[in-house]
């Protein structure tokens, strides 16, 4: 990338399975984002950022490499593609788990079971997955892996080429659709899920969690060290930081008595402390603050029998310029 793109920020989203709940966030953090059908080229109100969409798979490595300076990925893509990258912020959404399942008619209780079975009748185990190496080092820390095979790494099979020495336990990579390959195809599999329906379905049922994982935002190492592109990388942080809190958070107006206003405020919760103001007819005033949505129902009760004219947003951002700037400084 030369020419028009220097001095700016290379931004790359993901383009799948969490490509809209990604385009939601980039909504509430920026005022203007801009997705032309078709292309994979994406405005924001913000010159300085070039966005791009690519596969959340591609993302790690290309960030890693310097061709991005930062990127939305899922944390599992950072783990498997083993890319040497800066977590600067974890997104919250596209939360997923990832697991070991079997067909339900197989008895093992986890997947060291199975191995320490499978190695005992000379019998090859087979495992299907879009994560090698996941795979692979989830694989060979099992207990009796390591007591059968030792240091041997099993054989990761694609269709280009064949990696590793022990044929008794073989990862094939999949191209999608992995819980259908069972039992004819493989005899288990490492998948994603968030509920765990679709394998229910596919009559499979989970033995291990390896992992759980969410989006994330990473930045290029380097990146971060340029003084120009830091400071706007610490301005997407900030941004999409906003985006996520506002989404925990309620903002509240209401009115209240004089007489009931410490007893209001003994109870209220907020970032800091409430605003209180007086209002133009004598006696009364008006609280304004933010409080965490889980708080919501508990006041209820309260707000009730104290306060009038209670008015509720959920805040397009919580912009916590103070928290964004010592993670900068450090």
């Amino acid at each position: 990338m030369v020419g028009a793109t220097l001095g700016k920020v290379r931004f790359a989203v993901p383009k799948g399975s969490i490509e809209e709940a990604t385009f939601k966030i980039l909504e509430k953090s920026w005022t203007r984002v801009v997705r032309r059908e078709r292309t994979y080229r994406v405005m924001l109100d913000d010159p300085e950022i070039l966005v791009k969409m690519l596969r959340p798979q591609e993302i790690p490595n290309l960030v890693s490499d310097g061709l991005y300076d930062v990127g939305i990925t899922g944390r599992d893509w950072v783990g498997e593609t083993k890319s040497d990258v800066e977590i600067l912020l974890d997104l919250e959404y596209g939360r997923i788990k990832l697991v070991i399942a079997i067909p339900d008619s197989y008895h093992y209780k986890s997947l060291d079971e199975m191995i320490m079975d499978y190695g005992r009748r000379k019998k090859i185990l087979r495992i299907s997955s879009e994560y090698l190496t996941t795979a692979a080092r989830f694989i060979t820390q099992c207990k009796s892996y390591k007591k059968l095979y030792g240091s041997k790494q099993p054989v990761i099979v694609t269709p280009w080429l064949r990696l590793g020495s022990n044929k008794n336990v073989q990862i094939f990579l999949s191209f999608g659709a992995t819980e259908a390959k069972p039992p004819e195809d493989v005899d288990a599999i490492m998948d994603v899920t968030e509920t765990g329906t679709t394998l229910t379905q596919n009559q499979l049922k989970i033995i291990d969690t390896v992992m759980e994982s969410t989006a994330v935002l990473i930045a290029n190492k380097a990146s971060l060290k340029d003084k120009s592109k830091r400071e706007k990388i610490y301005d997407i942080v900030t941004m999409l930081h906003g985006a996520v809190e506002g989404k925990k958070h309620l903002h509240l107006f209401l009115n209240v008595k004089q007489e009931n206003l410490s007893k209001l405020l003994k109870g209220l919760p907020s970032l800091k402390r409430p605003t209180v103001s007086p209002l133009s007819e004598k006696g009364w005033y008006g609280i304004n603050t933010v409080i965490p949505k889980s708080e919501f129902h508990k006041m209820i009760p309260q707000l009730r029998k104290v306060a009038q004219g209670l008015v509720v947003h959920e805040p397009k951002q919580i912009l916590a310029l103070e928290e964004i700037k010592r993670d900068e400084e450090s």
